[in-house]
């Protein structure tokens, strides 16, 4: 049986900037509407307007049964939360997901944003480092993809970083994927050490790397909408979320605007576009 190959080429690699950059804009969108009174579907509407805006389509639209071009997740729903008319609540954690595909290419990227709340100085610390640790988690991984053999390196760094920490949970039910023609693609992106190496790290490799913590145990359920996921035992989760791609010249972050150089400045790694 034929299997596709996981790396692409230096033509597809560029095909892909434009899915990524629209997916950045969109999720920039997003980020500035996310603000305590707003809504999950004013994000939503908004991402998909920026999105078609720049030539593209959702691509979450594309998954089947699932109508959003995001997905909205507050507090203690972790990942595939459906954006609803619930208005955020100061302090509330509001994680982000969204992708675009642009000409048969795709993006995907999340995020995560507390919400200021006076009131409730300590909760706010508590979510805005849980949100502050699982981006740099991102950061870590994408940064050792850089300098790596073998992609399931990255799962051990990210792991080893979080573990330093604090006692935060990783979930292990989900984890990131290969991207390119579809929205999830082989090979997976583990966010914990595993006993295998993965495939090798060589030009044409493109995935999304996306950990998702919790700030208490991992166990998790799927609400009664089939979609959202949420901790067992009500605790707070973040998710952050880019896709890179590894090419002759070194790692672009596709749905970086700055291709990851400030996120990657602290490791010593310059992200090179593809030419």
């Amino acid at each position: 049986m034929f299997r596709r190959s996981i790396y692409k080429s230096p033509a597809q690699l560029r095909s892909m900037v434009a899915a990524g950059r629209a997916t950045a804009a969109a999720l920039a969108e997003a980020r500035r509407l996310a603000v305590a009174g707003a809504t999950g579907l004013e994000l939503d509407a908004a991402a998909e307007r920026t999105i078609t805006a720049a030539g593209g389509r959702s691509n979450f639209k594309l998954v089947p049964g699932y109508r959003h071009t995001l997905c909205v997740s507050v507090n203690d729903d972790v990942v595939h939360g459906i954006p609803g008319e619930r208005r955020f609540q100061p302090g509330d954690i509001v994680s982000v997901d969204g992708g675009a595909e642009v000409d048969g290419w795709n993006g995907d990227s999340a995020f995560t944003v507390v919400l200021p709340d006076p009131s409730r100085p300590e909760i706010v610390a508590a979510r805005e480092t849980l949100s502050t640790v699982t981006e740099h988690a991102l950061w870590h991984g994408i940064a050792t993809l850089a300098r790596a053999s073998h992609l399931n390196e990255v799962g051990a760094a990210i792991e080893d970083y979080v573990r330093g920490e604090g006692e935060y949970g990783i979930l292990t039910d989900y984890v990131g994927h290969g991207i390119g023609r579809t929205m999830h693609e082989e090979p997976p992106v583990f966010n914990y050490r595993v006993d295998r190496r993965g495939p090798a790290v060589k030009p044409g490799l493109v995935v999304a790397i996306e950990p998702m913590l919790v700030a208490g145990a991992v166990d998790s359920f799927v609400r009664d909408d089939d979609w959202t996921v949420t901790t067992a035992d009500g605790a707070d989760a973040a998710h952050w979320e880019h896709s890179v791609a590894v090419h002759a010249g070194g790692i672009w972050v596709l749905t970086a605007p700055d291709g990851g150089a400030e996120g990657l400045a602290p490791f010593g790694i310059v992200p090179m576009p593809i030419d």
